[in-house]
């Protein structure tokens, strides 16, 4: 084993896929993460966060393993013990029936948590009674938000009717029903305050998705061939729903872009390792990765291993890097409430209803397939606006 360690990080420094400074902790994630016995990947997940792990530690971790892995996958132990056929053919079953990463990855994460809960209370996992039991104390002893018990929901009903081929009984009753919450947004000022206080690459992708009501994700995946820079619009390729778009952007954001843009193409020629592509067109067209319009507008900093194919490749940006430029912006701004990046699409959608355009409108900017989802956002207009005139106020306004 210390062998391939020693191998594997020569690899790290001879093909500089991570900073030096970073070399050290990630031959250590590998050597803790062989120690376990090569545990499922959610499961070693799980384990790190149990011995109180920040969450850039899991990430770190994570990569490290993928990338020993990607080099050495015949030094790993691929016994029938070493992680549970369940998972292993339920992540199989999501990638055929093309779920996103993010799903899959939730997914697996909740089937592991149950079937732990079920080895520990030792239920037979495929029991209707196991299912009922777990749901149930999500709900009653965690206590759980409705919709991150329905989440579980579907994530362990995947389980059983994919994989076990089995349909639950008396399940209907499991479902949280979900409240209505109207959504948390800023006033035209307190964005423009936020704005301000944020600069930099992260500022411009702040800007972008306030302009444009795209989410977080949408704006890290943006390739340069999805810029429509002469019409101040984007094309949002692969959203929620796996469903393309076309949104609008501010005409203001046009030279900054094409600054990024140009930073873009003056790297490509730098970087010998090619960008991540979509679905198979990595083996249609091989070249296509070094291409200047399938780069992403954002780039990350190095290249890392694509969890969908255990390729090394260049992705886009970190989405928490922007998360925490979000929030040192907010505090900056002074502002005193809890606002979030996807409170700048909350807000685009809301200013845009308040300067006079038609809700059908903004419904297919924001790529909604209900209209019902975009009403909400009546709600919170009628709330910021100030027609109404309060009794109190007239009553005694002159006194006070």
């Amino acid at each position: 084993m210390r062998q391939y360690l020693k191998e594997y990080e020569s690899e790290l420094i001879d093909k500089d896929l991570v900073r030096e400074n970073q070399v050290p902790y990630m031959v250590g994630w590998v050597h803790h993460f062989l120690s376990l016995g090569q545990p499922e990947e959610t499961l070693y997940a799980d384990v790190l966060e149990k011995e109180g792990k920040k969450d850039w530690q899991i990430r770190q971790a994570l990569e490290a393993v993928k990338l020993y892995r990607s080099y050495y996958p015949c030094c790993l132990d691929e016994s029938p013990g070493s992680a549970l056929p369940p998972l292993d053919e339920m992540r199989t079953r999501l990638r055929i029936r093309h779920y996103s990463l993010s799903t899959e990855k939730t997914y697996l994460q909740w089937c592991s948590r149950y079937l732990q809960y079920c080895g520990k209370y030792k239920l037979e996992s495929n029991s209707d009674c196991a299912f009922r039991d777990y749901l149930t104390h999500l709900a009653l002893k965690r206590k759980v938000a409705s919709s991150t018990q329905n989440q579980a929901f579907n994530a362990i009903l995947f389980l059983f009717r994919n994989i076990w081929k089995k349909e639950p009984s008396e399940i209907d009753a499991l479902r949280a029903k979900r409240p209505q919450r109207l959504p948390s947004v800023l006033t035209p000022d307190e964005v423009r305050r936020v704005l301000e206080a944020a600069s930099g690459v992260t500022g411009l992708i702040l800007r972008l998705i306030y302009s444009s009501g795209i989410r977080l994700s949408e704006a890290s995946r943006l390739r340069v061939q999805d810029l429509d820079l002469q019409n101040c619009s984007l094309s949002v390729r692969s959203g929620k729903g796996d469903k393309d778009r076309i949104t609008v952007m501010g005409r203001m954001l046009v030279p900054f872009l094409q600054r990024q843009v140009e930073l873009v193409r003056s790297g490509l020629s730098a970087w010998s390792i090619p960008v991540s592509l979509p679905t198979a067109l990595e083996r249609k067209y091989p070249r296509a990765g070094l291409e200047l319009c399938w780069q992403y507008v954002f780039p990350g900093s190095g290249p890392s291993v694509d969890p969908s194919t255990g390729n090394i490749s260049r992705h886009h940006t970190h989405p928490s890097c922007v998360q925490k430029a979000m929030r040192r912006a907010v505090i900056a701004s002074g502002i005193n409430k809890r606002a979030g990046v996807h409170t700048l699409r909350h807000c685009f959608a809301t200013h845009m209803l308040m300067a006079g355009v038609d809700l059908c409108e903004i419904q297919e900017l924001l790529g909604h397939k209900s209209l019902e989802t975009t009403r909400i956002y009546l709600h919170v207009v009628k709330g910021m606006s100030r027609t109404v005139i309060n009794p109190l106020d007239l009553l005694m306004g002159k006194d006070m």
